[in-house]
Parts: C-alpha cells; sequence; structure tokens
C-alpha cells in the first residue's frame, strides 16, 4: 500500500522537480540574447553599399 502510493507520487513530484530546475537554470543565467540582437545595419555599410547600387542604376 505504502509503495503503490509513492510510485503515485513520483511522477508528479518529479514532473515539478523538473520544471523547478529549468526554472532555476534560466534565472540564473546573466546572459540574454534578445538585449544584443542586430537592428539592421549600419551607416558605414549604407556608405559602401549605396554607391556599388547606384552604379548598377546606370
Amino acid at each position: 500500500m505504502l509503495l503503490a502510493s509513492l510510485t503515485l507520487l513520483r511522477q508528479p513530484l518529479t514532473f515539478v522537480a523538473t520544471k523547478w530546475q529549468k526554472l532555476v537554470r534560466i534565472a540564473g543565467n546573466p546572459y540574454r540574447p534578445e538585449l544584443y540582437y542586430m537592428r539592421g545595419p549600419g551607416p558605414k555599410w549604407h556608405a559602401k553599399y549605396q554607391a556599388s547600387r547606384l552604379n548598377r542604376e546606370l
């Protein structure tokens, strides 16, 4: 009887423990790539490729 009830509790407790560990791991990771995403080409890129685009249109 006791063994059966422990077996029934094991799966939900394992699920909760796994989710908790993942949450702690994510919260403890200071790297957040969304803060460093690229916003597009900068002024040097535009200066370089604007000239080549104008030459192609001629």
